[in-house]
């Protein structure tokens, strides 16, 4: 990161982009609570503002020294003064650069302090954010906020405040050094720099309006990489046929990139030539004015190449304040992005107060006393007085057609939401009495869409379970007749199940995820379309062992096949949120309802499929 006030982007010619202002307009950032980041490192930030000055203080001793060399030491011969000045002039060196280490060192770490605790509270704030948040989000602009804009506002504290503050010491300082040498010289300076300062940053602007195109075309650039050649783009292109018209796409917006970049390469050749003949043209100037008898005021040759030396390293730092106000903008609007996140509410959030439940007491009851539940921004309700009670140790299937119901009325055992009217209880106590980690214990989650991490099998399962020992985990798979599966793998429990678990069948993952629930040991199962993915010589055989699992604990089931859950205790089916029917299996059937109906119509399917 630049620290020091003479390098840089000089001459950027930035502006301020729309989106930030639009940004900072939508959600305003108070600077009270900027700075209530970096309150506890006030004593570092202090030593860093401390180092910049005297930093640059030190750096203006140079010219002089020059200045004595070349006035006194060389025409006089006076070995002595030559070596104590050429000796400061190392010294200068030395110790501005001593004093750059240290001022990074310190800026770095606590830029990163200060971010690890801002990237750390964000992840953990999102992580007790509803399901709904995560529908009605993209999930690329999750990770873009955690780590492009937190990465970014590590600038802010490395870059923005010490380069300001370098460059606001290095102007000032400059131009007094400057009056001090030569006042003449010091206001035709001040006269001359004004329009170099715009002409380059004139050039400046073109340039970033072909870079900004750039930018945009090399998103478009790996948006579609990303969609092409991901394991699932892949997949899709090779089953559409769409590769070659996915290269023609790609090829286009290539080609575009490379007469963007020609125009780039010739903008930045522009402003290079600018810069070339601004810094030649601004010395040139003032050898001129020293030459003049009205303007040169007797100024010795020293003085003069002192003169030139403090005023070339005036330009960039100058320019760099004059961007200060972009970089101020686009840092609060890195900051006004995060903060937007950090202060979103939490819809299933902790109670104040828990009640205090043993997990190893727990019966395992589920009650849903009159619930009732509406999606945000939902035309209707998608659960209207459900009224149901699961005994400890029973089974409840639910079912009915897509969108009855089934897979919310479950989502709210789990309190992956709460219900708008009612209330959901286990062993009569309403789960939002309940904190989240005691409730993660109790009940144990399989649902239709299985996910595993890009890791080892073992540390997928351990995933659920994390002091669990090798023997419980391969139990658990033993349980979930998965073991023989992972065992027969070259690497076994050790290998790598690859990007979203693609090495896996769907069966296999399925079964995977059901043995990881089941090294949690739960008092509650929920399986949600736990058995989908599976064919029927699996099906029975993992419904064999979620049966075993089942015994003893409380199991609710939903499942399209009805087959797979005739031994339930109670079946409930449900019709646009509500439940129409509940009973046995044979009770149902004997009362030629919906249920019969839809009995009649799943053989119907495996009829017409034999």
């Amino acid at each position: 990161m630049a620290l020091g006030g003479g390098g840089g982007r000089g001459g950027s010619g930035r502006r301020a982009d729309p989106a930030d202002r639009a940004q900072l307009d939508r959600s305003p950032v108070s600077l009270r609570r900027i700075a209530a980041l970096f309150r506890p490192y006030r004593t570092p930030i202090g030593v860093v503002m401390g180092l910049i000055v005297v930093s640059s203080l030190i750096a203006l001793a140079s010219p002089f020294l020059l200045r004595l060399v070349i006035d006194r030491a060389l025409p006089r011969r006076d070995v002595p003064l030559l070596v104590w000045a050429v000796a400061g002039m190392v010294a200068v060196a030395g110790s501005t650069a001593l004093l750059g280490v240290v001022q990074t060192w310190l800026s770095t770490t606590v830029g990163q302090r200060v971010m690890h605790g801002l990237r750390t509270s964000v992840f953990t704030h999102l992580q007790r954010q509803s399901l709904a948040f995560f529908t009605r989000t993209r999930g690329g602009e999750v990770q873009s906020r955690l780590t492009n804009d937190i990465g970014g506002m590590q600038s802010v504290v490395t870059s923005t405040a010490t380069s300001l503050a370098s460059n606001a010491t290095t102007v000032v300082g400059t131009v007094v050094a400057m009056v001090a040498l030569s006042w003449r010289l010091a206001l035709l300076s001040i006269l001359v720099v004004p329009p170099a300062v715009l002409l380059t940053r004139k050039v400046a602007r073109m340039r970033r309006a072909v870079t900004s195109q750039q930018q945009r075309h090399l998103a478009d650039m790996s948006a579609q990489v990303e969609e092409g050649l991901s394991i699932s783009g892949v997949l899709l292109s090779k089953t559409l046929g769409a590769g070659p018209a996915q290269a023609q796409r790609f090829a286009a917006t290539s080609d575009e990139l490379v007469a963007l970049e020609v125009r780039s390469q010739l903008a930045g050749r522009w402003r290079m030539a600018t810069m070339s003949v601004i810094f030649a043209a601004i010395p040139a100037v003032i050898y001129l004015a020293a030459g003049l008898p009205v303007t040169s005021g007797g100024m010795t040759i020293g003085t003069l190449v002192a003169f030139t030396t403090l005023q070339g390293a005036l330009f960039r730092p100058l320019m760099q304040l004059l961007d200060v106000g972009v970089s101020v903008t686009s840092s609060m609007a890195l900051f006004s992005r995060v903060f937007e996140y950090q202060d979103l509410p939490v819809d299933i959030a902790d109670p104040e107060h828990p009640v205090e439940l043993d997990v190893a007491d727990v019966r395992g009851e589920v009650r849903w006393d009159h619930v009732g539940f509406t999606y945000p921004d939902a035309a209707r309700a998608a659960l209207t007085d459900v009224d149901l009670t699961v005994p400890a140790g029973t089974t409840l299937a639910l079912v009915g057609e897509t969108g009855s119901g089934k897979s919310t009325l479950a989502s709210l055992v789990a309190r992956l939401a709460d219900p708008t009217v009612g209330r959901v209880t286990m062993d009569g106590v309403d789960l939002r009495e309940l904190s989240l980690d005691t409730l993660a214990r109790i009940v144990g989650v399989v649902s239709q869409e299985t996910y595993l991490l890009h890791t080892t099998v073992r540390e997928n399962l351990r995933h659920a379970r994390p002091g669990a020992t090798d023997e419980e985990i391969e139990t658990a798979a033993r349980r979930a007749q998965v073991h023989d599966v992972v065992a027969a793998l070259p690497a076994g429990y050790d290998t790598v199940v690859g990007a979203r678990g693609h090495r896996f069948s769907g069966g296999e993952k399925q079964r995977l995820a059901i043995a990881r629930t089941l090294l949690r040991d739960p008092r509650v199962l929920v399986l949600d379309e736990a058995t989908s993915a599976l064919d029927n010589e699996t099906e029975r055989a993992v419904q064999a062992a979620l049966d075993e699992a089942s015994r003893g604990r409380t199991t609710i089931t939903i499942a399209h096949r009805l087959s797979t859950i005739r031994n339930a205790d109670v079946i409930a089916v449900l019709h646009d949120g509500h439940v129409v029917e509940r009973g046995s299996h044979e009770e149902l059937l004997a009362r030629g309802g919906r249920y019969a109906r839809l009995v009649g119509a799943a053989e119907r399917d495996v009829a017409l499929a034999a």
